[in-house]
């Protein structure tokens, strides 16, 4: 084979090999994101956000124990819940509810515990706690997820970050997956107290997840966006929705 053919040859396997990094998800995983029961104000968002593929990369199945770890609307809580099935727990950690700042108008409850109370959604168990100091569940889980929301804990005063994420390793099985999506920040851009961009640098989430004992195992491109030039916030009109977004996934060595 001459020179041009075996280049040819190469740029094509290079291709496929690029094309077959992401394994199909499924029946299990994409029954889980047709669930009827999900509100149209998260299915009407599937395109951009992908839970299909999200589920196949966590590597979420039957019978396992999830955490959502700061859970916001629940997007992801519901899928999880229908993807372990009636043998897996989900637990829906978030921060302590917000208080009442008007008596005679109570806020709503938090989403998280909202589902809960679904009967839909029954093996989903909600957890409030203060996640300064990471989380508490009350056996091990098979998997810690949380989604666009890793920036926000960088930003809670006097944090110490690797404790955050040896907690969340000492909530794991042996062999275990710790997932970070987020949205991606500048390289070299430093953690925002004032969250004005709601982003980070993903090289901080891998040093800071590698310092607290997890080996680091790949990431997906599938919500990425090269259009995206990480200079504005995620909320502007022009890129909501649309952000270059960075899936890591980590393990706890067995």
């Amino acid at each position: 084979m001459n020179s041009k053919l075996m280049l040819g040859a190469a740029a094509a396997c290079a291709l496929l090999c690029a094309g077959g990094a992401y394994a199909k998800p499924d029946a299990n995983q994409l029954a889980a994101v047709a669930d009827k029961g999900r509100p149209e104000a998260d299915s009407s968002r599937d395109a951009n956000r992908k839970p299909a593929e999200m589920l196949e990369f966590a590597g979420v199945k039957q019978g396992q124990t999830v955490v959502d770890l700061i859970p916001g609307g629940g997007y992801f809580t519901r899928i999880f819940s229908k993807a372990v099935g009636p043998k897996g727990t989900v637990y829906a950690v978030g921060g302590p509810p917000r208080p009442a700042t008007d008596p005679a108008k109570p806020p709503p409850p938090p989403a998280q515990d909202t589902i809960a109370a679904d009967p839909n959604y029954s093996n989903v168990k909600s957890i409030h706690l203060p996640l300064a100091g990471g989380i508490s569940i009350p056996t091990k889980a098979d998997l810690v997820w949380t989604a666009q929301n890793y920036h926000d804990a960088n930003n809670i005063p006097n944090i110490d970050m690797v404790k955050f994420d040896k907690a969340i390793f000492d909530a794991l099985k042996p062999g275990g997956v710790f997932i970070v999506l987020d949205h991606v920040a500048a390289t070299g851009a430093a953690p925002d107290p004032q969250d004005k961009l709601h982003r980070i640098d993903p090289a901080i989430v891998k040093k800071q997840v590698e310092a607290a004992g997890f080996k680091f195992e790949g990431e997906s491109k599938v919500l990425a966006n090269p259009a995206d030039d990480h200079t504005k916030p995620v909320f502007d009109p022009s890129i909501r929705g649309k952000t270059d977004q960075f899936i890591y996934k980590f393990r706890k060595p067995k």
